[in-house]
């Protein structure tokens, strides 16, 4: 008796029905929550950030600010910052400008920014000022309140002598907009300083410098006011710290008419205030002043 042929039972199954408890939605809902957060933190961010803070921060990623170096010579503090960590600011900063009518022949460093060096001078005065520049430098190492200001104090030899520099940069400045009366941190800066410049030989000139107000503002401040009393406000401070009044040789403000950056005047470190050591010549021997 054969047996009967069982039939072949093939079951399908089919998936679904229940799509809605995948996975995919909840890392898209993630991701938005994630970018949301972001927003409200950058929102966050920006309403406790200072106009100052701002300008600068706007400025840091100007195209005229960009460097294609982070240090070197001609950088803030030539390079050597108060921290000992090197000059990193994206915008180096070179020798500050000629006074009109002083010879020689100004030339563009790789940042745009006009310089001049004389490298003409005897070697008894390039000498001297290295030791000064060295000694400012010190000077501003023992000072670790002020590191935060490393970027904002260029110290270079320049054609006159050495220039001390106060800069606004990195979103930091020296003076309130359109004040002649500095921060306390610029003031400390310059207390710090007397004592350094009043055992050195050389007078010092003062010259304040701002930038341009751009098309269409109104400037806080008339700009020849603005740069000839943050000058008269910096002789003041040093000649209160113990300075010596008769070696004070000019205190002058430019207003805007010498930019640091002459393809661009509205940069926040055509705000400056230089402070030069002129050079001294040494004295000529006894035979040759018969």
């Amino acid at each position: 008796m054969s047996n009967p042929v069982q039939p072949i039972i093939i079951k399908k199954i089919k998936k679904g029905g229940h799509g809605h408890h995948g996975g995919a939605w909840k890392i898209a809902y993630a991701d938005f929550v994630t970018a949301m957060m972001a927003f409200f933190l950058l929102m966050w961010l920006i309403s406790m950030t200072t106009q100052e803070q701002k300008d600068g921060l706007a400025e840091y990623f100007a195209p005229a600010a960009l460097s294609a170096s982070t240090s070197g010579a001609g950088g803030i503090l030539s390079g050597t910052a108060v921290d000992q960590s090197g000059n990193k600011s994206s915008a180096k900063r070179d020798a500050p400008l000629r006074s009109p009518g002083q010879e020689g022949g100004a030339r563009r460093n790789e940042n745009g920014r006009t310089s001049e060096r004389d490298v003409s001078r005897s070697p008894e005065v390039e000498q001297q000022n290295h030791s000064a520049v060295a000694s400012i430098r010190q000077a501003l190492q023992k000072m670790p309140e002020v590191a935060e200001l490393s970027r904002n104090i260029l110290v270079e030899q320049t054609k006159e002598g050495v220039t001390i520099s106060l800069v606004d940069e990195s979103g930091r400045s020296m003076f309130p907009e359109g004040s002649v009366k500095p921060y306390d941190r610029t003031r400390t800066v310059l207390e710090g300083l007397a004592p350094t410049l009043r055992a050195l030989p050389n007078k010092l000139s003062i010259t304040g410098h701002t930038s341009a107000a751009r098309p269409g503002s109104v400037p806080p401040a008339d700009p020849w006011n603005l740069t000839a009393g943050r000058a008269l406000a910096v002789r003041e401070i040093l000649s209160g710290a113990g300075f010596p009044n008769d070696r004070f040789s000019s205190v002058v403000g430019r207003a805007d008419t010498e930019p640091a950056f002459p393809d661009n005047p509205y940069l926040s470190p055509n705000r400056r205030v230089t402070i030069t050591l002129h050079n001294v010549e040494p004295a000529l021997p006894p035979h040759l002043l018969k």
